[in-house]
């Protein structure tokens, strides 16, 4: 016997977000802030990053800037012009905070979707 909530089933998405704060409530590394720094990492540019995702190059460089505040160490390696142009990478530290917020949102991800589906089989049962 199908429930009430049967009908509307297959037309919900799942999304949530993921953010870390310090102990005053501002905001230091999100889900934005992850995805930004991977991208630099690959396109080695933070301006295409910032076109790839829409996001300002003044409004990421203060929010990339805010994080290196917090953990007093660049996270960012800028090399201007020459021959080949400039680019920019990620430090070591900066590749390690990407690994390890990689590793806890896999981590979040198969436990949040375990009760998502959960969830979902309850409004059908």
């Amino acid at each position: 016997m199908q429930t009430k909530f049967e009908a509307k089933l297959e037309n919900i998405r799942f999304h949530y977000k993921i953010w870390m704060e310090d102990i005053a409530g501002t905001g230091i590394l999100g889900d934005g802030k992850w995805k930004m720094l991977k991208l630099i990492e690959e396109k080695g540019s933070m301006k295409a990053a910032c076109d790839e995702l829409g996001y300002t190059y003044r409004r990421t460089w203060g929010n990339l800037k805010k994080i290196e505040d917090f953990f007093g160490f660049a996270l960012l390696e800028k090399h201007r012009g020459g021959a080949d142009g400039g680019n920019t990478q990620l430090t070591p530290e900066g590749k390690k905070l990407v690994k390890a917020f990689d590793r806890f949102h896999a981590s979040l991800d198969a436990t949040i979707q375990k009760g998502f589906n959960s969830f979902m089989n309850e409004l059908r049962d």
